[in-house]
């Protein structure tokens, strides 16, 4: 692909056809139409999983190949599938991989169905220092570490647990131009929070009943990650009911939640939620993290509420109707996408409120 001539900013849909072309996208499968979205990439797991002692990044001077033979407990085949199981560390050889040129960098993110299984994975690279971040111009493969948190799953070969963002130049939209975009196309329901992005908060007073969310059981049977409006929620969650608007987060259990306001991801925008905010709690919120352009959009203007997956750390902590929980940091994109979320393509979470992930009937 050509940079000359093309705006700083996420890249399109088109743009990603362009890279897939030229060979700046590889992999060892043709990649599909539907793995292109409006500005991300999702990402296919290969045949091999390895079991690990634990996390690592490679650092600077090694290959992650290189610390699999280190770690290494023993290798699975997932082209008949295999269980990950709960509490366990696996590394996934991707079948994608990246000849990136000097200037575009990546950005991977867990896809929204995955975060709410409490699934934490995690994009890494060779000589890679942070996880789910590409450098510019990175050559090689591309791996994921997946960590069942809560449920062990089921996995094959050619599923897509991950996706990747391309960016180029600077694309962060500032305060200022943030609250002018809100001023001229609303990007939430109500006063907007504008500071270091668009802040958000939790929704324990809902229109009607008294449900605000669920909570992870403890001891569960296995997700087969293809099943999809086939589990009970019953099975796996407990519900948590409020009348006070307020709950008792307890450290190390799982909640699902959802934000108070209504978001709105203009078609020139894209959107990373930040994971964890210090300042708020002893809590993290949210593991996937990107808003493709059109999530929530609409002639309308209506919004769509934004899903909290939220982990609480070392104490109880009491989270009250309304709380700041999060920022969305919003970034504009190279060019309006061909595609849009929920407009033009099947999406599953376009106008949600409360929502489990789709291996669960509704509710």
């Amino acid at each position: 692909m050509q940079l000359k001539g093309i705006a700083d900013g996420v890249l399109s849909d088109r743009q990603m056809g362009m890279m897939i072309d030229n060979g700046q996208i590889k992999s060892e499968l043709v990649v599909e139409h539907g793995q292109i979205q409006p500005a991300s990439l999702d990402l296919r797991l290969g045949a091999k999983a390895y079991r690990l002692r634990a996390s690592f990044l490679p650092g600077k001077a090694a290959k992650v190949s290189e610390r699999l033979n280190e770690f290494t407990m023993h290798e699975m085949d997932l082209r008949s599938g295999a269980v990950l199981e709960k509490g366990c560390v696996y590394v996934v050889p991707l079948l994608e991989s990246l000849d990136l040129v000097d200037e575009i960098s990546g950005a991977a993110s867990a896809k929204s169905s995955i975060g709410r299984l409490d699934l934490l994975t995690r994009v890494i690279t060779d000589s890679g220092v942070e996880f789910d971040r590409v450098p510019a111009g990175y050559t090689g493969p591309l791996y994921v570490e997946i960590c069942p948190r809560s449920f062990s799953v089921v996995v094959h070969t050619g599923q897509m647990l991950n996706q990747i963002i391309f960016r180029l130049g600077k694309t962060v939209v500032t305060d200022k131009a943030l609250a002018d975009l809100h001023h001229q196309t609303p990007i939430v329901s109500g006063e907007a929070v504008i500071s270091d992005g668009l802040g958000f908060s939790v929704d324990l007073k809902p229109p009607q009943g008294d449900l605000v969310g669920y909570r992870a059981k403890p001891h569960t049977g296995v997700i087969d990650l293809t099943k999809l409006n086939f589990y009970e929620p019953c099975d796996f969650w407990e519900e948590i009911r409020t009348k006070e608007g307020r709950i008792i987060l307890d450290p190390g259990a799982f909640y699902i939640l959802v934000s108070r306001e209504a978001i709105t991801i203009p078609p020139n925008c894209a959107a990373e939620m930040a994971p964890y905010v210090a300042m708020v709690g002893e809590f993290r919120v949210h593991y996937a993290g990107f808003f493709d352009p059109g999530f929530g959009y609409s002639t309308s203007g209506v919004g769509s509420r934004g899903v909290l997956e939220v982990r609480c750390h070392e104490a109880p902590f009491v989270l009250e109707h309304g709380q700041v929980v999060g920022r969305l940091v919003y970034e504009k994109m190279s060019e309006i996408p061909q595609q849009l979320y929920g407009i033009d393509i099947k999406s599953n979470y376009q106008g949600q409120r409360l929502k489990l992930s789709k291996h669960f009937k509704n509710i």
